[in-house]
């Protein structure tokens, strides 16, 4: 089976503080009669479009997939490492915090055993824009503990204005919430698992306050003083496009390209690629074939692909995410001579 690129269909998800229209990444979700405030781009249970596996899900697609479209990192793995969404708020999410693999593999097997570390990369935001991520420095387990049940919550934590194009490093056990007037790109280990601290008076669908977390929440939560988690990315070399490292980790690796004109790649051996296309239209060609690529599309780049072009037709932005090899990463970044104070910003072990 030759490898070839793989379109994957969202799967929306209804959140009582998301958006009623997903414009412009969705052009076809405007008016909704009932808000909706994530599109999973990678989850399990997306169909695949295109390919080999059209009209299967990923998760069945990947349980089937050769190891030579894995890649020789993932090609054991028993599950899809990965998920990638957009979230679309219009009101503050809850107040939340996720576990670590450790406390999550004790803890929470029910639900697959995997904690969550996240990054978030800011698509578009309004002036007003603002998010909250870690608590200030010197707040304790029992300042908190004391704010629970009110808003005033918020002031124990750091506020962040949002700017499109900033990206935030959201580690196991930092507290957060988004805020209204943003779209953003999440990348995130393969976990669910979020632990409600507040939810702002909100009702789920029955007509009840939705459930908290509070107890797991406080036995995963990191009340250290905590570092700015607003990622400086780092420039690639490039001869063809404006390529930036966003962030990294040992559950993934993000960038963003932006390029007016043919952009040639080379996929790794070691993983497949997540694309996501952000912005623009064109042509995704490779040896075998060539597919019509738009904005709002994600597409799963095999590892064995190899060479592959982006031909737009008009300025094209995209975001590559995969899973990495650390090591690797360490040394090709600095290979591209990136100082090591440099690499503390966006790398994160």
């Amino acid at each position: 089976m030759k490898p070839e690129p793989l379109r994957i269909d969202p799967v929306f998800s209804p959140r009582p503080w998301g958006a009623r229209s997903l414009a412009p990444l969705f052009p076809d979700k405007t008016n909704l009669a009932d808000p909706l405030g994530e599109a999973w781009l990678t989850s399990v249970d997306c169909r695949i479009a295109t390919g080999p596996y059209k009209d299967k899900k990923l998760g069945a697609a990947w349980r089937e997939m050769p190891p030579e479209w894995r890649g020789t990192k993932l090609a054991t793995l028993e599950n899809f490492p990965i998920l990638v969404k957009f979230l679309f708020p219009t009101e503050k999410l809850s107040i939340q915090v996720h576990p670590n693999d450790a406390y999550a593999s004790a803890h929470e097997q029910a639900a697959g055993g995997r904690g969550k570390t996240e990054m978030w990369h800011v698509v578009a935001a309004q002036p007003d824009a603002r998010l909250l991520l870690g608590l200030n420095p010197g707040v304790t387990k029992e300042a908190f503990e004391a704010q629970l049940g009110s808003s005033s919550l918020e002031k124990l934590f750091r506020s962040y204005a949002v700017k499109k194009g900033e990206t935030f490093f959201v580690p196991a056990g930092k507290p957060h919430t988004l805020g209204a007037g943003m779209i953003i790109c999440e990348v995130q280990q393969y976990s669910d698992l979020t632990y409600r601290v507040y939810d702002y008076g909100r009702v789920g669908p029955d007509g009840k306050p939705r459930d908290l977390h509070i107890a797991k929440a406080l036995e995963v939560m990191n009340f250290e003083n905590p570092p700015d988690c607003r990622v400086k990315s780092l420039p690639i070399p490039s001869h063809d496009a404006l390529k930036l490292f966003l962030a990294g980790c040992p559950y993934f690796a993000t960038e963003r390209w932006e390029f007016s004109s043919d952009f040639i790649f080379n996929s790794s051996a070691a993983h497949f690629d997540v694309l996501v296309i952000l912005s623009g239209y064109g042509t995704l060609s490779w040896q075998n074939g060539e597919e019509k690529y738009q904005t709002g599309q994600c597409w799963l780049m095999p590892a064995s692909l190899g060479r592959f072009e982006m031909k737009p037709k008009e300025n094209t932005s995209v975001i590559r995410t995969y899973v990495p090899d650390m090591t690797i990463l360490h040394d090709e970044l600095r290979a591209e001579g990136i100082a090591e104070t440099k690499l503390a910003n966006v790398l994160f072990d």
